[in-house]
Formats: structure tokens, C-alpha cells, sequence
């Protein structure tokens, strides 16, 4: 079916599916490492880019081209690079695009392991990072060096929830000849489109919302054009973290629920969002559907809804976070996101924990903030939960 002209719901189910000989109603699982050619000249044909058939899972599989090409068509993008895992989405997008004596410019409030692997493995290959709020385009700007490769925003940012102006930060790039790749996790294409909004290559941990259901680890980067897209694709295949035909099939299943799996879970994070607003042992709070939220406007423009991730502060900093978090009993005290079920996690401890004191404070990710990804249980009783986790404090 082409899917093109079809709706977002449609293309969730419908996108990247094609008919095997048997008639199968979903796309199988190809679990074989190597493929038959039909004579050498196809193997040949096969290695030369002439013919498009397949030669070893890890350049490419039929279930996983299947996922690849449903997510790039839900980001309006030219092709799809599936991964092992979000890190190695984030990994294959800084080994194709960065060079030895190259400069990257991130926000700062991004998932630790991006930017741990930045400072730490990245940088033993003279390649230079700096970690700004870009939020603040004018960061931006102050940042860029003639070195300066790419610009790489998380918006919303993980775990502070600042929101970047993507399509500023296409202007910028453009204007500096950088490369432009967005972090969409914490939205999804059914809440952002950055490609749309003039970013160069958008990557996903499909772990998350793609997926939505806490039994999967994946990536997948989508690129604007061609030659991005094959330099991404090259990094990946070389470096072997291509994802699982399993994997794909497992992904390919949850993604068709990703639209109706957001709309409840953002319709319950915002009266979760009001609650603790309005409660005296809340601090502060940002959630991008609150018009207190610093960026509301901009998320108004920019996205489609305000998702279901919020970030907040108790009055008594981080030991009441902590007795909040062991005395919940709804909310499952784990990391990642993005799932049915409501999880909660201290950042500065867990997620983040490899990020330095100094830099997690100068990215916001202050000891007292609790990270909470609403699912999609009755609102009531994840209301119910917090009530009686903060009655605790």
C-alpha cells in the first residue's frame, strides 16, 4: 500500500509493509544472518549497490527495512537506519559526522550517556563538545567555532524539559554550515517534526514511546537527504550496532498504538501536571502544557501536543524526592520513558550520575528534581499514588 497521501494512524500501522509470498497480514521476522543469492552476478550486483537484495543482517534485513522505512516516512524523511539500542543511534550519528579536531555543540541537559561518551571516549580522538543551553539561541551563536561540525539539540531536553527552537536552530546551522540532528525521544513524530521544521537527521531511543511498552532497546536515526543518510548508514553497519530482527518485529508491533498510547498518556500528564502544580509540598514544576512552563509559547508552535514527560521539585530537595519515590507504589521506580506504565527516577542519581556535580547543575539537573513519565492508567489512581507518596514527606 502506498501511504503517503494517508493519515499519521494509518502510516503507523500501513508504513513500510510489503507483501511476502504467503500473504502474511504483518511483516515476519527474517531471523537469518545471511541471505541466498540467486546466481554470482546477483551476490556481485548485491555488493555493488546494483541490486537492492539482501546479503547479511547486519547491512540489512527485510523486517528491519520494514521498521526503518515506517519510521522515516512518519518523520518525513528520506530513509531510515535502525540500531541495536538510542545509543547506538547517537553513537553512529557522532561517528559519521565527526572528525578528528571537529567541534560538536550540544544542550547540555541531555541523556548522560550522550554526553558521557562525548567526554569521554569522543575526546581521546581530539574531538572537542560544548554543552549549552540551547534554549538560549544566543548560547548557540557565542558556542560556534570554525571547527564547529554539528549542532545537537534534545527538545524537550532530558530531564529539565527546556525546549529549543528547532526551526532557529536550522537557520543557524545553515547560516554556519553545520549539520542540524534532533534528539525527537521525549516527543515522537506524532508530537514533532524536526525534519519538518529544517533539522538535517532526527534520531529516536525507540526504547521509549516508538516501542511503549518496557520490553525493547532500539534506535533509529532518520536522515533529510542522501548523502547523511549514507554516511549514517556506513558508520552503523561498520561499527555493527544494527538492530535484531526480533527487535524489528517487536517495534514494528508497538508502534501501531504510538498515537492512541500518547493521546491518553498526555491527556493524563496534564491533569497529573495541575495536581502537583497546586500542591504545597511541590516546589516547581515544568511541564510543557502549563502555562508556566518557560517555553510554553514556543511549545504551542512547535509541537503537536505537550507529551506525557514532566520534571519536579519537592520543598525539602532531596530527601523528600527520595521518600516520595520509595513510597510510591503505582509509579515503578525505574528509568527510561515513554511507556504505558508511570515510572519515576532521580536524575542527578541515575540517569545522569556520570555527568559531573558542576555540569549538571550548570545544565539544571539539580539534586531536587524528580523525572516522572506519566503512562496510561487511570489518571485517578496515578494521582492517588502521588497523593499518598506526598502525604508521606
Amino acid at each position: 500500500m502506498n501511504t503517503k497521501d494517508k493519515g499519521f494512524s494509518t502510516k503507523l500501522i500501513h508504513a513500510g509493509a510489503f507483501d511476502d509470498e504467503f500473504g502474511s497480514a504483518t511483516v515476519p521476522i527474517y531471523q537469518s544472518s545471511t541471505f541466498r543469492f540467486k546466481s554470482a552476478q546477483h551476490g556481485a550486483d548485491c555488493f555493488s549497490g546494483a541490486s537492492d537484495g539482501y546479503i547479511y543482517t547486519r547491512i540489512g534485513n527485510p523486517t528491519i527495512r520494514a521498521f526503518e522505512r515506517n519510521i522515516a516516512e512518519l518523520e518525513n524523511g528520506y530513509d531510515g537506519i535502525a540500531t541495536s539500542s538510542g545509543m547506538g543511534a547517537i553513537s553512529s550519528v557522532y561517528m559519521a559526522l565527526l572528525g578528528a579536531g571537529s567541534h560538536i555543540i550540544s544542550s547540555d541537559a541531555v541523556y548522560g550517556p550522550a554526553r558521557g561518551v562525548l567526554e569521554q571516549d569522543f575526546s581521546r580522538f581530539n574531538v572537542e563538545a560544548s554543552f549549552v543551553n540551547t534554549s538560549n539561541l544566543d548560547n548557540i551563536r557565542k558556542a560556534i567555532r570554525p571547527n564547529t561540525k554539528v549542532l545537537y539539540i534534545e527538545t524537550p531536553a532530558n530531564p529539565t524539559m527546556d525546549i529549543t527552537d528547532v526551526a532557529a536552530c536550522a537557520e543557524i546551522a545553515r547560516a554556519h554550515n553545520l549539520i542540524l540532528v534532533v534528539d525527537n525521544t521525549f516527543s515522537s513524530p506524532y508530537l514533532q517534526k524536526p525534519l519538518d521544521l529544517g533539522a538535517d537527521a532526527v534520531l529516536h531511543s525507540i526504547t521509549k514511546f516508538i516501542n511503549g511498552h518496557a520490553d525493547i532497546v532500539g534506535g533509529v536515526i532518520v536522515a533529510k537527504d542522501p548523502a547523511i543518510y549514507k554516511k549514517i548508514r556506513h558508520s552503523m553497519v561498520y561499527m555493527g550496532c544494527n538492530m535484531d530482527p526480533t527487535q524489528a518485529f517487536m517495534v514494528l508491533r508497538g508502534v501501531k498504538t504510538l498515537a492512541i498510547r500518547i493521546e491518553r498518556a498526555q491527556e493524563n500528564a496534564m491533569k497529573v501536571a495541575e495536581f502537583l502544580q497546586s500542591h504545597p509540598k511541590v516546589a516547581w514544576i515544568k511541564y510543557p502544557g502549563l502555562k508556566s512552563h518557560p517555553q510554553y509559547e514556543l511549545a504551542c508552535r512547535q509541537m503537536n501536543g505537550f507529551g506525557s514527560m514532566m520534571s519536579f521539585g519537592l520543598k525539602g530537595g532531596y530527601e523528600a524526592g527520595k521518600k516520595l519515590m520509595d513510597n510510591v507504589h503505582l509509579a515503578i521506580l525505574a528509568v527510561s520513558l515513554g511507556g504505558v506504565e508511570t515510572l519515576i527516577q532521580h536524575p542527578a542519581s541515575m540517569t545522569h550520575a556520570a555527568v559531573s556535580h558542576e555540569n549538571k547543575l550548570a545544565a539544571g539537573i539539580t539534586d531536587d528534581l524528580v523525572r516522572f513519565s506519566v503512562g496510561i492508567e487511570s489518571v485517578e489512581d496515578i494521582i492517588e499514588d502521588l497523593k499518598h507518596g506526598l502525604s508521606i514527606i
